[in-house]
């Protein structure tokens, strides 16, 4: 069960709208597969209430309906009142599954508190909703109050629940710990169904993930790229791995849609997935090393089960301090160009001392490095910059005035935009238009700034580049981020040109 849509959005600074919920559970559901998804909690707000209604219409018209939940509380009829209104089937009730909760958060006995659970069960069941219970903090409980779960399990009318959920819910577990608990429960209740659901507050959700299912456990929740209140849930990414690779188990999820589902998320969420985060992060494909590189090329020596192509990428040899002539050879060959011995030890060695001073160097930076270190016609810059003019002003759009010369001809545009550079782009893409050139999509835009405060430090720019389903970067370097943003474009533009000319 994936619960970025409830739990995810806790993450601080997370907020979906009612568009991105809808659209991320299609891909949640259809794409990716997951066998269901917890999207809100009962009577949050309006907005909530409309997010969850666009879900469950959908839901309804397509087959889900029952794989759509919903947080609630044991609060009467009130919870289920919402969900009768959203539209909603499935109930996750959070009850407290820890005597200190039960006792100094609602100030009730545990015999209370079964009480009220089972009302609001009953009043489930004759609403025609199913229920999930969740022990809230059953992690201490199991600590501190084993008697007080227990009580709770054999008290509470099974016929009426259909899964029963364990958080971790501050991240206390250790994988040991895990273990025994979900084995002690599952040995005592061998007719219920549990569900585990991991936070990671001490770095181990994932290995107790890992416990867990090894346990007997067969439920477990997770969240796109780790989203979660405090240090996160457990991320679906790493489920994968763990499951499948190590517990040699199998999954419903297609993890070919993984990598393109997770970028969607950061997207609507603003959090960036760190670029060594395991399957998902930028860089974890990346070979940096040059005898990693020379291994590869001798039979995959170093070589994991986490291939790219499962998750539909691709391995990367970085171009750096590092990189040895393997590296630069992979990345060449991609390029379709072919240097002799000596060219290529000249290139390395560039590229090493470029690496020596903190400057990134991309697959489609080597071009122009080739250019420059042999004299060579290895790309010739057949569209440049001649004079461009930024304006901004309080409370106008920005304007850009540009001239740019393109297989020797001028060409002039201006246009209007949301800051400087996207007025320059609007203008720039006007001239080809005009031309009926293509071009790529932006589908990200980084700026790197060097930490310590100074206006006039140079900031880099890396800017990803969509065109023909290929994915590119190129970087701009300069003191001003509109212009390093143009450098990089105009870059961009060159090579584009180049690989029409070597046929892609």
């Amino acid at each position: 069960m994936d619960t970025t849509l409830r739990d995810g959005e806790q993450t601080s600074g997370v907020s979906f709208t009612d568009s991105e919920k809808l659209y991320a559970a299609k891909l949640l559901l259809e794409e990716l597969k997951v066998d269901s998804i917890e999207i809100a909690s009962a009577h949050v707000s309006e907005g909530e209430l409309k997010a969850v209604k666009r879900i469950t219409n959908w839901a309804k018209a397509n087959g889900y309906l029952d794989k759509i939940e919903v947080l609630g509380f044991v609060d009467g009829t009130r919870s289920l009142d919402w969900m009768e209104r959203a539209g909603a089937k499935v109930l996750n009730l959070l009850t407290k599954g820890s005597q200190k909760h039960c006792e100094q958060q609602l100030r009730k006995t545990k015999e209370q508190h079964v009480e009220d659970i089972k009302s609001v069960l009953h009043e489930a069941k004759n609403k025609g909703i199913t229920t999930n219970i969740y022990f809230e903090d059953w992690s201490n409980g199991m600590r501190n109050s084993k008697d007080y779960v227990y009580f709770l399990l054999d008290h509470l009318p099974h016929q009426l629940v259909n899964r029963f959920m364990l958080p971790d819910t501050l991240g206390i577990l250790n994988p040991d710990e895990t273990y025994e608990y979900c084995k002690e429960l599952q040995e005592k209740y061998p007719h219920l169904y549990f569900d585990f659901h991991a936070h990671n507050d001490y770095d181990l959700a994932a290995a107790n993930v890992f416990a867990a299912v090894k346990s007997g456990i067969r439920g477990i929740h997770t969240t796109l790229n780790g989203l979660g209140e405090r240090a996160g849930n457990v991320p679906l990414s790493s489920v994968i791995g763990v499951v499948k690779d190590h517990l040699k188990m199998e999954l419903n999820v297609d993890e070919k849609k993984l990598y393109q589902v997770s970028k969607i998320i950061e997207s609507f969420s603003g959090v960036r997935i760190p670029g060594n985060k395991p399957v998902i992060g930028e860089f974890v494909f990346t070979q940096t090393s040059g005898i990693h590189a020379d291994g590869d090329n001798k039979n995959n020596l170093y070589f994991n089960d986490l291939t790219p192509e499962r998750f539909n990428r691709k391995r990367i040899y970085a171009l750096g301090k590092l990189s040895g002539k393997a590296s630069i050879k992979k990345n060449l060959e991609e390029l379709g160009i072919e240097l002799d011995v000596e060219s290529m030890k000249k290139l390395t060695k560039r590229i090493n001392e470029l690496g020596d001073r903190k400057e990134m160097v991309t697959k489609e930076d080597l071009p122009y490095l080739i250019s420059d270190i042999l004299k060579s016609e290895q790309i010739e810059e057949k569209i440049k910059i001649k004079n461009y003019s930024l304006s901004v002003a309080a409370g106008l759009q920005s304007v850009a005035t540009i001239s740019i010369l393109i297989d020797g001809k001028t060409y002039e545009q201006t246009a209007a935009g949301d800051g400087q550079y996207d007025a320059f782009m609007k203008a720039l893409w006007k001239i080809y238009d005009q031309l009926k050139k293509p071009y790529p999509k932006l589908i990200d835009y980084a700026v790197t700034i060097p930490p310590g405060g100074k206006t006039d430090a140079l900031c880099l720019t890396t800017i990803t580049w969509l065109m023909d389903n290929k994915t590119f970067k190129t970087n701009g370097l300069d003191s001003d981020q509109a212009i390093a943003a143009i450098k990089a474009t105009i870059k961009m533009l060159n090579l584009v040109e180049f690989e029409a000319e070597v046929g892609g």
